[in-house]
């Protein structure tokens, strides 16, 4: 027995360490042990004259003072009662309760034996344990004692590895290259290092403030001897982990209170539900042709059936309307603008503005535009960026500025795709040089515009005749890295053409083969058009000669221009076989068809004429005011003025009024052809 007395004292005053360890949670005792006339007799062999005055006699003398000691009792009886309840299966809770607590103050009766030097190590006379428990309670004490040890020193390395000192360590150690679980190695070793280097510096003090109560003559205060009354309770936590989240934490409970706070802001109510008679109304409604009967009656009966509906409920309702019936959701969700229960906010006048315009019903977009004004409701970011959107699919460029405006001063910075809106309205409305200006801020912004941008401006800046700025263009997206398609070239190709530069047009050819663009049927018509300008009839044949050798086949659009050509030089037999080339093709004729009653009324084929007049007075609606000048032009210069007369009449008829040039030489040409009156002299 005294064999155990040398573990008792090291393990009395390991513990006796433990109680500088951060404090742990409160501790309550598992059940409060019967009065003493209330206990029944222990038939135990190794439990021997039970005392009852060992006994508590009152529930506020149940805990032991010291926290380390409670810590080591509840782990203790935590891991001694299965061994009890192996050994004695048959008895009741409440004994092995107090079994355990008789063993837990002869425990305690080793350590305060063993802690005063001047005390007798002899047992308590009272109650006497077999050594087979003696060697029992050893090995589950020193299992305890290196489970407190550990915990212990796990939560001071979890300190320590948050140090400042060595968290600048492993930062070092991750700019060299250490990487993966050397660095966790590494981390663990700093960090045991500096708990050392604290603990040394904390015995020192310790010795120096024993040494300093020496020579100033200070006695120890004696320590007061633990008392055991009740077995302690070992306070855990359940700890809920999902995905390695611990939701133990009390922090937890705060966002699920702060959660259930804001469902109520942003979580939707739940909706009435909707039977009976109610959707039978609403079958009926979803029915209806808005454009022949009003929804507003239903509206309003369904309003009454649904006792005083909620905003969750109208929504309810349109979503519903909307999947069945979209023109008659347009209907609703304005009407829906002026109900109260409805309380429509800025988000519902923004959607009903975006779908009118994405379905291209401007008007009706114009008109919710103009009720969200009424009601004392500015345009929101949101909103501007659909005017935007919509104001540049209209080619409207002032609107579309005003609303940009609007966004870049409330400090929103546009993405691409608003640019992109922004560049085409400045196409559509016949302005590029506000668009290069766009592509401009963009790039100061880093934002790459598409190829798409760079090709509508070049297109644009060509067809209004400004080479400069479609070179310009060219330029910033070769600077971009982005490379001129084919469009871009085809482009510059025929505004070169339009001007009369027919070298320059082949030079922007010949650069287009070069960076990899094969010609096309557009490209080489721009092509053949430009030669056609100067009348450069020998270059335009060796340029298709040289195509050709490279496997080109002359399309549509080429041998139309061939045709105009050929017409123009009154080859008619030459124009007819390239006018047979296109008619196999099988597309639009029209523009043959004027290409070919110019060339019979200038070479005055009348009855061919006839015929070509025929076919176009059959697809007069399709004519532009160009090919009317043209076909007009033609028959004048052939001298056929009736039939100018027609062809005036036709423009009339289209809302398209004649050129001067056509009325002025109509007039000449009808004087011309009137017969001279007699003067009335002999």
């Amino acid at each position: 027995m005294r064999a155990a007395f040398p573990l008792s004292r090291h393990l009395r005053w390991r513990l006796s360490l433990l109680r500088h360890s951060p404090r742990p949670l409160s501790l309550s005792h598992l059940h409060t042990v019967p009065s003493s006339h209330a206990t029944p007799s222990l038939p135990s062999k190794i439990l021997r004259d039970p005392n009852p005055a060992l006994l508590p006699q009152s529930p506020s003398q149940t805990l032991v003072q010291d926290e380390p000691i409670n810590d080591f009792l509840s782990r203790f009886v935590h891991l001694l009662r299965p061994k009890l309840v192996q050994a004695f299966p048959d008895l009741a809770r409440h004994v092995l309760d107090q079994m355990l607590l008789l063993i837990c103050q002869q425990v305690v009766h080793k350590l305060d034996a063993d802690a005063d030097a001047d005390a007798s190590v002899t047992d308590d006379p009272a109650v006497q344990l077999s050594d087979d428990l003696w060697k029992t309670i050893w090995e589950i004490s020193n299992s305890v004692h290196h489970a407190m040890t550990r915990d212990k020193m796990r939560h001071e390395l979890n300190k320590y590895l948050h140090h400042h000192e060595v968290k600048e360590m492993c930062r070092f150690a991750g700019d060299i290259g250490i990487r993966g679980p050397l660095l966790r190695e590494l981390r663990f070793k700093w960090a045991r290092e500096k708990h050392e280097e604290v603990e040394f510096y904390k015995s020192l003090e310790k010795m120096y403030e024993e040494g300093s109560k020496q020579e100033r003559g200070e006695e120890e205060m004696p320590v007061e001897k633990l008392k055991v009354t009740a077995l302690p309770e070992r306070e855990t936590r359940i700890k809920y982990k999902i995905y390695g989240l611990d939701l133990s934490d009390p922090k937890w409970a705060e966002v699920a209170e702060g959660v259930e706070m804001a469902e109520k802001e942003f979580v939707p109510e739940e909706p009435k539900p909707v039977e009976g008679s109610c959707r039978r109304l609403e079958n009926r409604l979803a029915a209806l042709d808005p454009g022949q009967v009003d929804p507003a009656p239903l509206l309003e009966e369904w309003k009454e059936l649904m006792e005083g509906p909620r905003r969750i409920d109208w929504e309810g309702l349109i979503e519903r309307i909307k999947e069945k019936n979209l023109d008659l959701y347009f209907k609703v969700a304005e009407l829906l603008l002026s109900e109260e229960t409805f309380k429509p906010t800025i988000r519902d006048y923004s959607r009903l503005i975006d779908l009118y315009s994405k379905s291209n019903q401007i008007e009706d977009a114009k008109r919710i535009l103009s009720k969200m004004t009424e009601a004392g409701l500015e345009p929101d970011i949101i909103t501007s960026v659909t005017l935007v959107h919509m104001y540049s699919q209209l080619g409207n460029l002032d609107l579309a500025q005003k609303h940009f405006k609007s966004l870049i001063d409330a400090g929103f910075k546009p993405d691409l795709k608003l640019y992109t809106s922004m560049v085409k309205a400045c196409i559509k409305a016949g302005r590029p040089k506000a668009g290069e200006m766009l592509v401009r801020e963009m790039e100061a912004r880093d934002i790459k515009p598409t190829e798409e941008i760079y090709a509508g401006l070049v297109q644009s800046f060509a067809k209004i005749g400004d080479l400069n700025g479609a070179q310009t263009i060219m330029n910033m997206m070769q600077f971009s890295g982005v490379n001129p398609d084919l469009e871009c070239y085809t482009a510059l190709i025929d505004a070169y053409g339009k001007l009369g530069h027919p070298e320059e047009a082949r030079n922007y050819f010949d650069e287009m083969e070069k960076f990899g663009q094969k010609p096309n049927d557009g490209s080489t018509a721009s092509m053949v058009r430009a030669y056609m300008k100067k009348n450069c009839l020998d270059k335009a044949l060796d340029l298709l000669l040289t195509l050709e050798k490279g496997g080109f086949k002359p399309g549509f659009e080429t041998n139309t221009v061939l045709v105009d050509w050929m017409g123009q030089l009154q080859l008619v037999n030459e124009a007819e076989h390239f006018a047979g080339i296109v008619r196999e093709t099988g597309q639009n004729l029209l523009e043959l068809h004027v290409i070919l009653c110019d060339m019979y009324a200038r070479v005055r084929s009348e009855s061919k004429l006839r015929d070509s007049i025929k076919v176009l007075e059959g697809k007069k609606r399709e004519l532009n005011s160009e090919q009317f000048e043209r076909v007009a032009n033609g028959l004048l210069s052939g001298g056929f003025v009736d039939d100018v007369k027609r062809v005036i009449n036709w423009m009339k008829a289209q809302k398209l009024e004649p050129s001067e040039s056509i009325k002025v030489a109509l007039m000449a040409s009808q004087s011309m052809l009137r017969p001279r009156q007699p003067s009335g002299r002999r």
